[in-house]
């Protein structure tokens, strides 16, 4: 059998030659049989039967090492596959990762058994079964979670996106992965926002780009403010210029309802992309909001694209839907409602489009803006 001794040999060698001698058989045979490529049916009949015997009896090291081998066969019948996961041992995840094919029982026995970091190395292959999945959302583990957010072949839609969106708010790793998809609505990472890169922050406000939203509960809160809001961009012009920035956290959190902390944050975001978001939702146009940014920011060399990548955003996002992202900071509205169709964005960009291209590149009034409020930053406090 396999191209050396025949099965009836290796039936009198187990017989008669104790531990020793069966694990040298066992070693050898597995061998044999991950260097045959793929057997005839007959072949793989005798092995499994000799396996059967060998295993049970060799000793602990020479069971792992003959799984391990066996474990990078070509091919292994469901009863060969459940002898590799008996006896592997700590290389268990090692096959699970790299077995051509796996089988929907042995992934379920893993998930069965609660072992994690094995459910995990399962969620990030790309051969799932609809049963297989659904056991893996089920798991209450941030391992599992972000396999899952970074493994491509899972479309996020229905249950499963719903799930992700969730895991998000309560892990950044989830979020940071979820945020490098094109095929996830970046809008529902509106919780994890401070948690996210410069880079994903700015992907969650395009994702509101000409998208209706639901009524945001702290709409009421920015109608009554928005009739003061020129001397809301010139008080936070001035304090930015001053740098006076523990001031701009406590007029943020007197207009904005939001915790001090998170003002904090939002005063100290240098990239200005969370300021952004208060100013569009106050309803700042692009010139009184590109004074605030620019003293707000730190560019350097690349402030005028930074600005404007803004100034492309205030005219392609609406207040109303900066408001509604500030209330998903606040924890006040349900993020999946945003997938109604009614919610749906109005231009789907395709995954070639760059987001900034839903604009217009060269806006002379903006363009004349960016160059004078340039000229004004240089001359700004430290």
């Amino acid at each position: 059998m396999l191209g050396f001794q025949p099965y009836e040999t290796f039936q009198l060698l187990i017989e008669t030659g104790g531990v020793d001698r069966t694990n040298t058989l066992l070693i050898a045979a597995c061998d044999a049989y991950a260097r045959r490529g793929k057997p005839t049916p007959p072949e793989m009949e005798q092995f499994e039967a000799l396996a059967g015997r060998l295993f049970p009896i060799a000793g602990p090291q020479a069971r792992a090492k003959g799984a391990a081998i066996l474990g990078r066969a070509e091919m292994l019948s469901p009863a060969l596959e459940q002898l590799v996961v008996d006896h592997i041992g700590e290389d268990l995840n090692t096959f699970l990762a790299g077995a051509a094919e796996l089988s929907e029982p042995t992934m379920l026995e893993i998930i069965a058994r609660y072992d994690v970091p094995g459910a995990a190395t399962i969620a990030a292959r790309d051969d799932l079964s609809n049963v297989v999945l659904a056991k893996l959302f089920q798991m209450n583990s941030r391992k599992v979670y972000r396999a899952l957010a970074s493994n491509l072949a899972i479309v996020p839609r229905g249950a499963y996106l719903s799930a992700l969106a969730r895991s998000a708010q309560m892990d950044h790793l989830v979020a940071d992965s979820l945020a490098k998809r094109a095929d996830f609505d970046a809008a529902l990472l509106a919780p994890a926002f401070f948690d996210l890169s410069d880079i994903d922050r700015v992907k969650v406000i395009q994702a509101f780009a000409h998208r209706e939203t639901p009524k945001a509960p702290i709409s009421k809160t920015i109608e009554q403010l928005t009739v003061a809001n020129q001397e809301l961009t010139k008080a936070l012009m001035k304090l930015f210029s001053e740098n006076r920035r523990p001031e701009v956290t406590r007029l943020l959190s007197q207009i904005t309802g939001l915790d001090e902390v998170r003002c904090g944050q939002i005063a100290h975001d240098v990239t200005g992309a969370s300021l952004f978001v208060i100013l569009r939702a106050f309803g700042c146009t692009a010139y009184d909001g590109l004074k605030v940014l620019i003293h707000a920011t730190s560019h350097d060399a690349e402030r005028s694209r930074a600005l404007a990548d803004f100034a492309t955003l205030f005219g392609n996002v609406s207040p109303e839907s900066m408001a509604y992202l500030m209330s998903a900071w606040r924890g006040e509205v349900n993020l999946l409602e945003l997938n109604k169709p009614e919610y749906k964005p109005f231009v789907e960009t395709s995954r070639r489009t760059p987001a900034n291209t839903l604009a217009p590149a060269h806006n002379p009034v903006v363009d004349q803006a960016i160059e004078a409020l340039a000229r004004i930053g240089v001359r700004r406090a430290g």
